[in-house]
C-alpha cells in the first residue's frame, strides 16, 4: 500500500507534468537540443532555511524556495505561497508554467515563483509577519521591481506582500512600491487585482462561449477550490446569469441542481463556514464534483486533481482550469478523447499576472487607473491571448493546451534567439 501510494504521488509530481507538456510543445516546434536545454532548466534556484523567533520565545526553522526560470522576455514574475506541502519540484513547475502563462498572452514577463513549507493557519499574525519579514530578507538577493516581483499565491494575500514590500524598501532606504504586485490599494497596489484572475475566468469562459455558439446565461458549472480565485469566478458566473451547481473546498462541497445562492455562500455565516456544511444543497465530495455532468467545470484548487485514475469520469463539456496543473498530460489525452475541451491554466487563470502587470506599470508611474480600466484592459488583453489560442489549435488541428504552448514556447525561443548567448 505504502508503495502505491508513493508512486501515485511520484505521478503526480507537478515538475513531470511542466516537462512533458515543454517536451511536447519542443517536439512539434523541432527545437535543438540546445534550446530544449535551456528551456527545460531554471535559470536560477534559491533556496533557504531561516529562524524564525515564535510567540513563546522559541526559535523554530524554516525552509522556502525562489525558482526563476526563464527571464528572456523580461523581470521574472510569480507567486509565492505557503503551504506545508511546498517542495522544490513543485516550484520549478510553477515557475516554468508562469514564463509560459506570461508569454501566451504576451505581456513582458519572464517566470518564477516562491514558496515557504509551512501552513500559515497555524501561525500567529505576529509570527507570519516574522516568517514573511526574514523570508524576504532571504530571498532580497534576487527580487527587485526590475528583476524579480513575487505576488500572492495559496496561503498569502495583500497583507503578505505589503510586508514584503516594506521589508524590501527598509533595505533600500526607499520605498520599492514595484517590488511586489497583489498589493493593498493604499501602498500603491491597483483596483481589480483581488479579483483579477476569477475574473479571467469569467473573460475565458465568455470567449469559450462565443467560439461554440452557447450562452454563458443558463449555462451549468462545477467549480473545485473555493478560494480567491474560485469563489470569485462562481460569484461573477452567477451574475451573468449562469447556474453554479456546486463548489468545494478542502472540507468537501455542496450541491444543487437548481442552482446555488452565491451571495449566501460567498458570506460564510454559517457556524465554522466550511462548505461541507453549508446551507442550500447536499453534501457532496471533491471527487464527486469532478464528475458531475456541466457545462463549465472549473478545477480551481491543487495541481494533478484531474489524472489517469479520475478523468474517464468527467462528464463536463469544458475544464477551464483555474489552479496551476490541475490535470495531467495522461488525463489530457482521455479527456480529448472523450470529446471534452480543456482551457489550459496558462491561459485560463492568467487574470492575475495580467492585472499584476498591470499594478506593476502604475506602480513605476506613480499613476493609477480606475477600476472599469484595469477590468477592461484584462478583457482585451485575456481575449485576445484565447483567440489567438484557439485560431492555433484550428490551425495546427491541436488542443487548447499544445496550442497555448506552441505560442508561448515559440514567444520564448524567439526572444533567446534575439537576444543571443552572451557572451
Amino acid at each position: 500500500m505504502a508503495l502505491k501510494r508513493a508512486s501515485a504521488e511520484a505521478a503526480l509530481n507537478p515538475l513531470e507534468t511542466a516537462l512533458a507538456q515543454f517536451d511536447a510543445a519542443a517536439e512539434r516546434l523541432r527545437l535543438d537540443d540546445g534550446m530544449r536545454g535551456i528551456l527545460r532548466a531554471a535559470k536560477r534556484e534559491l533556496s533557504v532555511h531561516f529562524p524564525v523567533q515564535m510567540d513563546d520565545g522559541s526559535t523554530r526553522m524554516f525552509s522556502g524556495y525562489r525558482v526563476q526560470h526563464n527571464l528572456a522576455r523580461g523581470p521574472a514574475k510569480g507567486g509565492i505561497r505557503y503551504h506545508p506541502a511546498v517542495t522544490l519540484d513543485e516550484v520549478r513547475a510553477l515557475a516554468m508554467w508562469m514564463t509560459w502563462k506570461s508569454a501566451v498572452v504576451n505581456i513582458p514577463y519572464g517566470g518564477a515563483k516562491g514558496g515557504v513549507v509551512v501552513d500559515p493557519r497555524s501561525l500567529s499574525v505576529t509570527e507570519l509577519e516574522n516568517l514573511t519579514r526574514r523570508y524576504a530578507t532571504e530571498i532580497s538577493i534576487v527580487i527587485g521591481s526590475n528583476e524579480d516581483i513575487p505576488a500572492p499565491d495559496m496561503g498569502t494575500d495583500g497583507r503578505v506582500m505589503a510586508w514584503i514590500m516594506d521589508t524590501i524598501s527598509m533595505h533600500r532606504g526607499h520605498t520599492v512600491a514595484g517590488v511586489v504586485t497583489g498589493k493593498p490599494v493604499s501602498i500603491g497596489g491597483t483596483l481589480g487585482r483581488l479579483e483579477a484572475t476569477g475574473r479571467g475566468i469569467l473573460f475565458v469562459i465568455g470567449e469559450v462561449a462565443r467560439q461554440h455558439k452557447i450562452q454563458v446565461e443558463g449555462a451549468t458549472v462545477a467549480v473545485q477550490g473555493f478560494g480567491n480565485v474560485g469563489s470569485v469566478a462562481a460569484i461573477l458566473l452567477a451574475k451573468e446569469g449562469a447556474k453554479v451547481i456546486a463548489v468545494s473546498d478542502s472540507t468537501g462541497g455542496v450541491y444543487n441542481q437548481q442552482g446555488l445562492d452565491m451571495g449566501t455562500l460567498s458570506k460564510r455565516g454559517w457556524p465554522g463556514g466550511r462548505l461541507d456544511t453549508a446551507p442550500g444543497g447536499d453534501r457532496i465530495s471533491n471527487e464527486e464534483l469532478l464528475s458531475l455532468p456541466v457545462d463549465f467545470l472549473v478545477p480551481a484548487a491543487m495541481e494533478g486533481q484531474i489524472g489517469a485514475a479520475n478523468a474517464a469520469g468527467v462528464r463536463a463539456r469544458f475544464v477551464v482550469e483555474g489552479a496551476n496543473g490541475p490535470v495531467t498530460p495522461e488525463a489530457d489525452a482521455v479527456l480529448a478523447g472523450n470529446g471534452i475541451t480543456v482551457v489550459p491554466d496558462i491561459l485560463a487563470n492568467a487574470g492575475g499576472v495580467i492585472v499584476s502587470y498591470f499594478e506593476w506599470v502604475q506602480d513605476l508611474q506613480f499613476f493609477f487607473w480606475e477600476e472599469d480600466e484595469v477590468n477592461e484592459r484584462l478583457k482585451r488583453v485575456i481575449g485576445r491571448a484565447y483567440r489567438d489560442v484557439a485560431r492555433t489549435a484550428q490551425e495546427e488541428n491541436v488542443s487548447m493546451r499544445e496550442a497555448a504552448m506552441l505560442l508561448a514556447v515559440g514567444r520564448v525561443v524567439e526572444a533567446t534567439r534575439v537576444r543571443g548567448i552572451y557572451p
